[in-house]
């Protein structure tokens, strides 16, 4: 069997694999669902044995499929490691960097910093998916998921990109109309408008602040898991919201909203996170540097660490 037909099938298997779909699979590597329904009944053909159950609705992994997926994520991963050495020596970085953020921070902050990282090494191929949950970065095959937050998950390492907290806000119009709360636990008796962030918990504000940590149990009638929607109807005076500092800035800036109880805020610094083996990778190195660019461009001014919260490693 040749080899690159054999790397290329085994590339397209991962994506209907990672899908459970031919069609979501095909969507997502570029290609038709006709090609990659062939080319995945080649490798089957090729291995010998059933790699997926089709039914109707969607496909799922035999016993032999989970296997070579496994493999078949080790010997992409070679390859790339490969090609990335060999490239090292001939100079310029190329070849493919998988990334994906939430929306907004994907628009304003990654895709700027992948903008100058392709305008300085050309031959790099880059793909951002703007995602609004957290993902599988070997399942997925991402090389960073970039977010806003502690990263938790001890099998993966956090590049810091800036230090970032979450902050309470709200429109002019509404403290006229209510006031300001001189205490943290006041904000549970007013009206809040509440933005969904990945897993984040809706409406449970924990925050540090002269007292340690507490946490507010916010509430109101406005919700979304968009943060446009919600500055907007923060800016309308609908109640008080919690988002990040680079986020809210050009409000607090433009007046449109008030900083309010400035002794309180949630930790949530911006990092890029990775697996172990994607850290020693000279293209993730050089996005993490793009990154750290970008936001240092912004001039956020950022708040103390919440005191005793858990830093992924940094590098």
């Amino acid at each position: 069997m040749d080899s690159y037909p054999l790397l290329d099938d085994l590339r397209l298997f991962g994506f209907v694999a990672r899908q459970a779909s031919f069609v979501a699979g095909a969507r997502e590597a570029g290609v038709s669902q006709t090609l990659m329904s062939k080319r995945v009944a080649l490798l089957e053909r090729s291995l010998g044995v059933k790699l997926l159950r089709r039914t109707t609705r969607k496909v799922s992994l035999t016993d032999e499929g989970e296997k070579v997926l496994a493999w078949a994520q080790r010997i992409l991963d070679d390859v790339e490691d490969m090609r990335e050495d060999v490239a090292r020596g001939a100079g310029d970085p190329q070849g493919p960097v998988r990334i994906c953020a939430s929306a907004r921070l994907g628009r304003e902050v990654v895709a700027p910093a992948l903008s100058r990282l392709k305008q300085r090494y050309p031959a790099m191929e880059v793909w951002l998916e703007l995602l609004d949950r957290r993902v599988d970065l070997v399942g997925e095959s991402f090389h960073l998921d970039v977010r806003a937050g502690e990263v938790a998950e001890p099998h993966l390492i956090g590049h810091l990109i800036a230090e970032n907290a979450r902050i309470l806000c709200a429109a002019p119009s509404y403290l006229l109309a209510h006031g300001s709360p001189a205490l943290l636990a006041e904000v549970a008796k007013r009206d809040c408008v509440l933005l969904r962030e990945r897993e984040e918990p809706i409406g449970l504000w924990r925050m540090t602040g002269p007292a340690g940590t507490e946490t507010v149990r916010a509430s109101g009638s406005l919700a979304s898991n968009d943060i446009d929607v919600v500055l907007r109807w923060a800016h309308d005076g609908h109640g008080i919201v919690m988002s990040s500092q680079w986020l809210l800035a050009p409000s607090l800036a433009s007046g449109k909203l008030v900083r309010l109880l400035p002794q309180w805020q949630q930790s949530a610094n911006i990092y890029a996170v990775s697996t172990t083996r994607s850290a020693q990778s000279a293209k993730v190195r050089l996005c993490v540097a793009a990154l750290r660019e970008v936001m240092a461009s912004r001039e956020v001014p950022a708040g103390p660490r919440e005191p005793g919260s858990r830093r992924a490693k940094r590098r």
